[in-house]
């Protein structure tokens, strides 16, 4: 199975300025924890246990966001705050790795994979999740990552998890073809290929490219070889092509739901979701919810 994940947090997170000018956008809360603490715990519900951030030196916080911090805990244990405490310890669970690598320079999200090839190694399968996107899997038995990592452990295909989304919306997406038979919520099929941002008469399907990948350790040498292609970059989604042409790829279609993070509307559907059913915030957050659907 898998047990390691690549999660690309090197980028300037422009989509989300100004609130990312200082801050790491990965770092910008969801209620009361960060955007790349759900993407991690994600990872950890689907049994991955080597969490690999290619990451940049201008983002220091989100490596000590998962790094202990020893005076904060002795403070909260001398003054009895133990719920707190234990929250914060439990952020990454004792067998979980948190190993850091350095993208030195912005040339794509495939570049930014391949800096993680010294620690995951070319002969093993690995996960890429990034972390613009929360993956919402509320009231499944099983998130869709873990579903995802059994479609590669059966098949010894790549996986590229995808959503359906409005037909009309097409037009925003990496649409993926897969010969007309679409899989059911929960199941996998070959590809055809990915086309990006198709008009929306053209598009092959109504299924969305989302974010998540199951990889085989091979990817890199395709990566290495891999010419720049839009805006001089290296993109992960041309390996993927040669790697499909080669081996076969599959496309995973999720039960769940995502929130673009990115987005400012997407970040701010991601708090109405998830703020309405936390255990402490809930109820209180529902009812402002109430109080201002009143006044609109």
């Amino acid at each position: 199975m898998i047990r390691k994940a690549v999660l690309p947090v090197a980028g300037f997170g422009t989509r989300c300025l100004p609130a990312s000018k200082a801050i790491p956008k990965e770092m910008i809360t969801i209620v009361d924890r960060p955007v790349i603490q759900y993407v991690v715990q994600e990872a950890v519900a689907a049994g991955i246990r080597d969490i690999v951030l290619v990451t940049h030196g201008s983002k220091a916080a989100i490596e000590n966001h998962f790094d202990k911090h020893f005076e904060l805990e002795a403070s909260l244990e001398a003054k009895g705050k133990h719920e707190l405490l234990d929250e914060l310890r439990s952020i990454v669970p004792d067998d979980v790795n948190i190993i850091s690598v350095r993208q030195p320079e912005p040339l794509g999200l495939g570049h930014a994979v391949l800096c993680a090839r010294p620690v995951v190694g070319d002969d093993s399968p690995f996960a890429v999740l990034l972390p613009d996107v929360l993956v919402d899997d509320e009231g499944l038995d099983r998130n869709d990552l873990a579903g995802m990592l059994e479609a590669f452990e059966h098949s010894g295909h790549a996986q590229l998890m995808v959503e359906e989304v409005p037909h009309e919306m097409t037009s925003k997406y990496g649409i993926v073809d897969t010969g007309g038979e679409v899989p059911a919520p929960g199941e996998s099929r070959p590809l055809a290929g990915v086309v990006e941002k198709p008009a929306v008469e053209e598009a092959p399907s109504d299924l969305a490219v989302i974010g998540r990948y199951a990889l085989p350790g091979s990817i890199f040498a395709l990566l290495a070889e891999t010419p720049p292609g839009a805006g001089g970059e290296i993109q992960l989604t041309d390996a993927i092509e040669t790697l499909r042409a080669r081996e076969g790829v599959d496309a995973y279609r999720m039960r769940g739901k995502t929130f673009d993070c990115g987005h400012q509307l997407g970040y701010l559907e991601a708090i109405l979701a998830y703020g309405r059913r936390h255990a402490r915030f809930g109820e209180g957050f529902r009812k402002l919810l109430t109080r201002y659907a009143g006044e609109a």
